[in-house]
């Protein structure tokens, strides 16, 4: 039910992040990602992380534990090689 529909629609997003990740970290060029919008993505990402764990929603949790190490590789690689 409904919460198969959250831990699909948490894993599609999750691995979504997987090849930008492996690119930045392989080529390191991130010429073509806003840092702006990248520091917002990982502060929300972030809060989401929090809201899920008050809530105990796994889903939650989870795709949001990986998006946010995922996210904040890539604002570390955009930071240190603008």
């Amino acid at each position: 039910g409904s919460i198969m529909i959250g831990f699909i629609a948490a894993a599609l997003t999750t691995i979504s992040f997987i090849p930008q990740a492996y690119k930045v970290i392989k080529t390191k060029d991130t010429t073509g990602i806003s840092l702006g919008m990248y520091i917002l993505f990982v502060l929300g990402v972030l809060l989401w992380l929090i809201h899920g764990i008050q809530v105990q929603d796994w889903p939650l949790i989870l795709s949001n534990s990986i998006t946010f190490v995922l996210s904040s590789i890539i604002l570390a690689f955009k930071i240190k090689y603008k």
